[in-house]
């Protein structure tokens, strides 16, 4: 039990770790890679609006006037200077877009190249006139086409077409990214081990405190046992010298009740420990055979007992442990049955496990009570009081022994009736 507790603290603990850091790199390169993004974008609007043609292209221009050089606007045809400048510097003149590379090609109107600007041989003429005749046709006026922002303007009656690399940005990021997660990762495998180290210093107190509490439990009772014995014996001698007596009947009457607790709770803690003998159980026969004594009680109370047990299920576990869970089962749905119902008890194979399954007619359980109608001394029906010898230890006991036999017990209402079902595993060898 325990184990599965310091596991589900380890997996807590991982999982916010995971997510704050996968969240963190996500913030982080996220904000990092659109900021970038945005200045390359806004650097290379600005390149596209201080490209101007050559003089031989006036015609097309249709002006005249328009200044004779192609290409930047050298320092003596400097344009004004832009009012979202940062620092008093304009964009073109920080060290970014002095060390960016630009390329651009301008489409007339007839759809001809008639310039292509290209300050290096990575890509050859050919290959940014194909690119730019491609974002003409399509209506995006900025994106990114392969390693290289594009933005794409009207001037002077031309299309112009922008291109900035941005492939080492985009090398930088990846380099980045890949180192990140490389450490990251390495970070996540030690804080797996610290998980696991503070999970246990949190799960042992509480473990120790359980295990001194089983054994109290144990002890308590086997101490019990031997004074209600005596109790018992010498209530039994003194019936038989002053005969029927109120006052010695109520003692004989508490003195059992003392009893039934006592070896319910040292079944309890013999369900609780783990080290029982295990061995291949025929199920099908065990259950018939346990739900035989209670027909005559079924019938006492006049309910009817429905037995479908499917032939030849086994299991891997302890006879007398699973025994007793069936009677557990049995025991609950007489308590809590309706007069004059029907009982079914149900056995069936199903993937890889056995299901056993007691289903009574019986006022539903409300879900609240669901939540902790297996632990120790609870009671779904607070208005019964111990006359009937019940302490709200039973489905305890049964809880245990499912878990120990490495199965599960749960409940079901519907259509008013309630279903106790436990799952073990079956035994295919």
């Amino acid at each position: 039990m325990f184990r599965k507790t310091r596991r589900k603290i380890v997996l807590a603990i991982m999982s916010v770790l995971v997510f704050l850091f996968i969240g963190i790199l996500a913030v982080i390169y996220g904000s990092s890679y659109r900021e970038t993004i945005n200045n390359n974008r806004e650097m290379l609007r600005r390149y596209a609006e201080l490209y101007v043609v050559d003089s031989a292209f006036d015609n097309v221009l249709e002006k005249p006037d328009e200044p004779e050089h192609s290409g930047f606007m050298n320092d003596e045809h400097e344009p004004d200077p832009d009012p979202d400048q940062k620092g008093g510097r304009m964009v073109e003149d920080t060290r970014e877009y002095q060390m960016s590379t630009f390329y651009c090609v301008a489409i007339g109107s007839d759809g001809n190249v008639v310039d292509v600007q290209n300050s290096d041989a990575i890509y050859t003429d050919n290959e940014l006139q194909e690119l730019a005749l491609e974002i003409c046709e399509d209506t995006a006026d900025e994106g990114k086409t392969g390693e290289m922002l594009f933005y794409k303007t009207q001037k002077s009656g031309l299309t112009i077409v922008a291109f900035k690399d941005n492939s080492i940005v985009s090398d930088n990021i990846t380099v980045l990214f890949k180192y990140t997660l490389i450490f990251g990762s390495i970070a996540m495998v030690v804080f797996f081990f610290l998980a696991m180290l503070l999970a246990k210093m949190i799960v042992r107190p509480l473990e120790e405190s359980y295990t001194k509490q089983k054994q109290f439990i144990s002890d308590a009772g086997h101490e019990l046992k031997t004074p209600i014995s005596v109790v018992n014996a010498n209530t039994e001698i003194l019936s038989r010298e002053i005969g029927d007596n109120q006052w010695l009947s109520n003692i004989q009457y508490e003195n059992d009740r003392m009893g039934t607790l006592v070896i319910q709770l040292l079944d309890l803690a013999r369900a609780e420990n783990s080290a029982v003998a295990m061995e291949t159980v025929e199920l099908s026969r065990l259950v018939r055979g346990e739900a035989l004594p209670f027909e005559t009680v079924f019938f006492e109370n006049g309910m009817t007992l429905l037995c479908n047990v499917e032939e030849n299920v086994t299991v891997e576990g302890n006879t007398t442990q699973l025994k007793q869970l069936t009677s557990i089962l049995l025991d609950n749905a007489v308590k809590h049955a309706k007069k004059e119902s029907e009982i079914v008890l149900k056995l069936k194979s199903e993937r890889n496990s056995a299901v056993l399954s007691v289903i009574n007619e019986g006022n539903e359980i409300p879900v609240q009570k669901r939540k902790n109608i297996f632990e120790r001394f609870f009671r779904g029906d607070e208005s019964r009081s111990g006359d009937d010898k019940s302490y709200g230890l039973g489905l305890a006991i049964a809880k245990s022994i499912a878990i120990s036999h490495r199965g599960k017990i749960e409940v079901q209402c519907y259509d008013g009736k309630i279903e106790f079902s436990v799952r073990l595993p079956l035994n295919n060898k």
